[in-house]
């Protein structure tokens, strides 16, 4: 029998939580154990596999200072909810990237250069190497 596919808002709530608990520098341990669950049942929820309840989401954004919103924020649209008109790209990248541990450790440092002229010049390096224009 195959295996079902997580739902996409799942997914997309599960990768909010881990780019958030790894901003506060937290191990899927001790969120477990501020929830009472292992860390394998935090691993599920940040995959999508399993999904997470609304009383347990309003548990996960106490514990992770944010509003239960912010979960949700640049989720992707379910079909059928379109309303007919292409939407424009969904800014998905940019929380993927930021849900890995490259991504959110560039970011973290990238902030703290203080200087604009020098972050700009890091900028157009990156383009340059990734060959954009």
């Amino acid at each position: 029998m195959a295996k079902k596919a997580p739902n996409p808002i799942d997914k997309h709530v599960g990768s909010r939580v881990r780019m958030r608990r790894m901003m506060l520098s937290m191990s899927q341990e001790k969120l477990g154990d501020a929830l009472s669950l292992t860390f394998q049942q935090v691993q599920k929820y940040e995959k999508g596999t399993n999904r997470i309840g609304a009383s347990r989401l309003q548990q996960i954004s106490n514990i992770l200072q944010v509003p239960v919103s912010f979960f949700f924020e640049g989720a992707p649209n379910m079909p059928g909810h379109t309303g007919g008109m292409s939407e424009a790209p969904s800014p998905a990248y940019v929380s993927d990237f930021l849900a890995t541990s490259d991504g959110l450790s560039l970011t973290k440092s990238f902030m703290k250069i203080k200087s604009s002229k020098l972050r700009r010049k890091i900028v157009d390096l990156v383009e340059q190497i990734a060959g954009e224009e």
